[in-house]
């Protein structure tokens, strides 16, 4: 029987089985600082329906959102790519929070292409105007986080085995596929911070084939519940060595947050 190769542009439109990265979560100690920096600043929308206390904060960007539990800071080892309606208007709303947020680690510059902006607590924001990443008008289009140096390949390969995601290596970058618009980038650094527990939170299509690959290994730190697992460490399918640590919320496409509306403000005017 003769095999057919599917051609260059179909295997184009083929995403792999992470169909979207839902939320970077990172702790904090102040919430009235989060809504400054997030809420006024950024020009993002806290999610009215959940985690509405004084002790967690849900914030909205197109698809994506930050969770924001309040406790010992954390801070991501890279930085996260951000899509925002109007740049011009974004430096204007970073400006007039300068002086309330002084003596913190926020701070924010122009940087031609794109505008960074960092926390508080010293995260840090590339922000970039709509259409530099397609379609996408407001959202979360990549997270780039520092890696030791010569773990991307065998970073590139636990996605791609465990996950079945499309990515490429080179130059010490390895890019994962999430779905049709969304990446994870993983740059090879001399210099990357002990890990201090944020997590990323992820949907994927097949749930079985990537929990039994974690569970076998006994990679899983926190078991199925409500429609999700958790681990930790990514290794070298090859060797088995873990080469980088990263919590990972792994949901499935039953979990009761997929594909829920989220309330954006203004959204006439992003879509």
């Amino acid at each position: 029987m003769q095999t057919l190769t599917a051609p260059t542009a179909a295997v184009a439109e083929d995403i792999g089985n992470i169909v979207s990265l839902e939320h970077v979560n990172v702790r904090i100690d102040d919430q009235s600082r989060a809504t400054l920096f997030y809420i006024v600043g950024l020009g993002f929308t806290r999610d009215p329906y959940m985690n509405v206390g004084l002790n967690n904060m849900w914030v909205n960007i197109g698809d994506q959102q930050f969770h924001l539990p309040t406790g010992t800071p954390q801070v991501l080892r890279g930085h996260t790519g951000l899509v925002v309606p109007d740049l011009a208007e974004l430096k204007e709303r970073l400006a007039s929070i300068a002086d309330q947020l002084s003596g913190t680690k926020f701070s924010w510059a122009d940087r031609g292409e794109y505008v960074e902006a960092v926390s508080p607590w010293g995260n840090v924001y590339h922000c970039y105007a709509s259409g530099k990443f397609g379609s996408m008008k407001l959202g979360v289009p990549y997270v780039e986080l520092s890696v030791p140096v010569g773990s991307a390949a065998a970073i590139q390969r636990f996605y791609a085995e465990v996950f079945e995601a499309p990515g490429t290596v080179e130059d010490g970058v390895a890019r994962v596929e999430i779905g049709a618009r969304q990446t994870l980038v993983f740059r090879e650094s001399k210099r990357v911070p002990k890990y201090d527990g944020h997590h990323i939170a992820i949907y994927i299509a097949n749930f079985s084939g990537p929990y039994d690959y974690l569970s076998e290994h006994k990679l899983i730190t926190e078991d199925i519940r409500n429609h999700q697992f958790r681990f930790q460490d990514i290794v070298d399918p090859q060797t088995g060595k873990p080469v980088f640590t990263l919590e990972h919320e792994v949901r499935s496409s039953r979990h009761p947050g997929f594909r829920r509306a989220l309330v954006n403000r203004h959204t006439s005017d992003w879509q």
